[in-house]
């Protein structure tokens, strides 16, 4: 996926950097997206359930972190993510996508 999305904007964004958690190990930069696109049944978190992992990507923003994912599946990866999440519905500004316009497994 990472390829794709790095292939798809590499010409029309230059400047924009994409790359693992781990590649931003040790590096900081003016803003951050973050994926966390997971939905499953089994609400399977991957790297958020590691808590090092999860840090180093909350961290490398100067100015700006955005997160992108289902709610849902994160909030029941662990007490720690619900917790989060609940922080999150609390403290941040969160958007939730009109389900009108999703598009899903290529329909609308």
């Amino acid at each position: 996926m990472l390829a794709l999305l790095a292939g798809l904007l590499k010409e029309a964004y230059p400047g924009i950097e994409l790359g693992s958690v781990d590649g931003f190990q040790g590096r900081e930069k003016e803003a951050v997206i973050v994926s966390t696109v997971r939905s499953n049944a089994e609400h399977e978190v991957g790297f958020l359930g590691e808590k090092r992992r999860l840090n180093v990507a909350m961290t490398r923003p100067k100015r700006h972190l955005c997160v992108i994912g289902d709610s849902d599946t994160i909030s029941r990866g662990s007490q720690f993510l619900k917790a989060w999440m609940d922080f999150l519905e609390e403290q941040a500004d969160l958007r939730y996508p009109n389900l009108a316009d999703v598009k899903l497994h290529g329909r609308r």
